[in-house]
């Protein structure tokens, strides 16, 4: 009897988003579980704390949009690069609405925002930090801005951070971008250092949130 052997399929490459979105998923869900959220969500974070919260992350979009500027003509980061998705000026929206900027000791904060910094001179470390912010607020963020709007009975305001009127469709919008980063002219080499990147962003937002936890007995209510 003669055995034909099964001609052997080419593995399909995996293409850049499904990279990230699979190798990033334990650490996207240790940032998720932060109790910091958890009781924001709840309604049990006090104004003073949301608008600190609020602070944190405007130095972090100040860090991200600014280093965008200075990558609009690089190869790779030009790619996701889009001010529609720019989220500083609803930040400053919003702190108006909850008391203004707060000047607050956040270590967690300056390393972060260091290491987008350092993302200045590498486009696809960039594309890192985009990625994981951006459809990340398109994504939940669509929902926590829900959540909020019912637990302090905002009725609209101090939540334009999580609005994005220029993208009103999110789902067609995050496909093109999915679409965008497997476009991008990586090898598999530069795929795994922004999947490392993606990571590392993960922790970063991790620590931030474990450094509010820390600090919600003054806010709690």
């Amino acid at each position: 009897m003669t055995i034909v052997s099964s001609p052997v399929q080419p593995l399909t490459p995996v293409g850049l988003s499904a990279l990230l979105r699979e190798g990033s998923t334990s650490e996207h869900q240790a940032a998720e579980g932060s109790s910091f959220m958890g009781e924001l969500l709840a309604g049990r974070v006090s104004r003073e704390g949301y608008a600190v919260y609020l602070s944190c992350l405007r130095r972090v979009y100040a860090a991200l949009e600014g280093t965008a500027a200075t990558l609009v003509a690089d190869p790779v980061a030009s790619a996701v690069i889009d001010p529609s998705l720019e989220r500083l000026a609803a930040i400053d929206a919003d702190l108006e609405f909850w008391g203004g900027f707060v000047e607050h000791a956040s270590p967690a904060t300056d390393a972060y925002v260091s290491r987008i910094q350092q993302t200045a001179g590498d486009g696809a470390a960039f594309v890192a930090h985009h990625y994981t912010r951006y459809l990340g607020d398109l994504s939940g963020g669509q929902a926590i801005g829900r959540l909020l709007a019912r637990q302090f009975e905002l009725d609209g305001a101090g939540v334009a951070f999580y609005a994005f009127p220029e993208i009103p469709k999110p789902k067609p919008y995050k496909d093109a971008y999915r679409e965008r980063l497997d476009a991008l002219p990586l090898d598999p080499g530069q795929q795994q250092a922004v999947l490392a990147e993606v990571k590392t962003v993960f922790g970063l937002n991790g620590a931030l949130f474990a450094e509010l936890t820390q600090q919600l007995p003054a806010w709690q209510h």
